[in-house]
């Protein structure tokens, strides 16, 4: 979507102010239905078709729209991969190709849309939500996949053409693995799918690992920076929640509406689909439920931290304290001449050396006082060895 941040004002001229309004009005709520919104910086269209029967399977790629249209009646299973959503013109040829609704090209090309299903007479339309792990593992990124299915074709849009969780699925087809040969088209949508699930369990095993991490560092180590790292894992796993939770409720929806497209042996295996997306949830509340946890245990730390630094500053203002009033005292200018009341000990021979033993026996006492009441030792967790 271009960014426009121009305001309307008035005293333009006619033709300039009919483009700016119109500008306005189809990048922003209001729209007309069906209106498709390219992102400026979107990658372009490419299309991939991979065709494959029990016997062969073959690999086309950069095919136009309408090329596409004479693989859509034939026996075989046509895999249509669009990859890119910056070609306007394309996407539009591809909607007319597959009898697309408007709106359902709309859900398409304006990402992101939420995981859903929709059931038409002679299509089905799944959006989906693929969770990719960064390849230095630090945090992932979404992308929006869609799916069309069709009797003897599925069609899948995805936003970026540099990577995704389907290679799995190309070597089986490649190569004749399994039963997805054999099959129709909606067991390639439920394998396509699940890959898209399956590739929520690595991002989820690094994140089990962030917040042992964390959970070391909150207890032995903790400073400002670990606040913040408890706070972007907060929102990360946020994010995932909110991808993977309405994928759930899309493949339980597919499982109880009737339609042809899905057969029953497929239902079978949407089930474990459904499964991994509740185990995937439960992973989620517990990894959100210990960072959650982190904040707390940091708040204690710091506060632990805080009072180790106290506890030794009072000891030693405690240990100095007698020290002080005794150097007070004797740091008294008095005239014993006048009254042998005027501290006699300033005319003692060994006045100074006792009084600098006094103050270190009041400090011996003090420090094995305090020790035998374990004031020195430390309540801090230290790592083992």
């Amino acid at each position: 979507m271009t960014d426009k941040n121009s305001s309307l004002q008035l005293g333009n001229s006619p033709g300039e102010e009919e483009e700016d309004l119109f500008d306005y009005f189809i990048e922003r709520p209001g729209s007309l239905p069906g209106t498709l919104v390219i992102e400026q910086n979107a990658k372009p269209s490419q299309i991939v078709l991979i065709d494959y029967s029990t016997e062969k399977a073959v690999r086309v790629k950069n095919l136009t729209p309408d090329e596409c249209a004479t693989y859509l009646d034939t026996e075989s299973v046509s895999w249509v991969d669009v990859v890119g959503l910056g070609s306007e013109e394309t996407l539009t040829k591809l909607g007319r190709v597959f009898k697309l609704h408007p709106l359902v090209l709309e859900d398409v090309v304006n990402v992101p849309q939420r995981p859903k299903i929709e059931i038409y007479d002679d299509q089905v339309v799944a959006i989906a939500q693929m969770a990719l792990l960064k390849e230095n593992r630090a945090g992932f990124f979404l992308e929006q996949v869609s799916f069309v299915l069709g009797e003897h074709y599925l069609l899948t849009v995805q936003e970026e053409p540099e990577r995704d969780a389907f290679d799995p699925v190309r070597d089986r087809i490649r190569y004749g693995k399994g039963k997805i040969r054999s099959l129709a088209a909606d067991y390639l949508l439920y394998t396509l799918w699940d890959a898209i699930i399956e590739g929520y369990f690595p991002i989820l095993e690094a994140y089990g690992e962030s917040i042992e991490e964390l959970e070391d560092e909150v207890v032995l180590n903790p400073t400002r920076n670990t606040l913040t790292k408890i706070y972007n894992v907060k929102r990360e796993l946020l994010a995932l929640r909110r991808a993977i939770w309405p994928q759930r409720d899309a493949i339980n929806s597919l499982l109880r509406d009737e339609t042809s497209l899905i057969s029953s042996e497929v239902r079978i295996y949407l089930r474990d689909c459904y499964d991994r997306a509740v185990q995937i949830i439960d992973m989620l509340e517990t990894y959100r439920e210990l960072a959650a946890g982190l904040m707390d245990v940091y708040l204690s730390a710091v506060g632990n931290k805080m009072n180790e630094v106290m506890k030794t500053l009072t000891v030693i203002s405690t240990i100095f304290i007698p020290l002080t009033f005794i150097a007070g005292i004797y740091g008294m200018n008095f005239n014993t001449q006048v009254s042998p009341y005027n501290m006699p000990e300033l005319n003692w021979y060994l006045g100074y050396p006792l009084c600098l033993a006094a103050m270190l026996l009041t400090t011996g006492g003090f420090t094995l006082y305090f020790w035998r009441r374990g004031w020195f030792e430390s309540s801090a967790i230290h790592p083992r060895k």
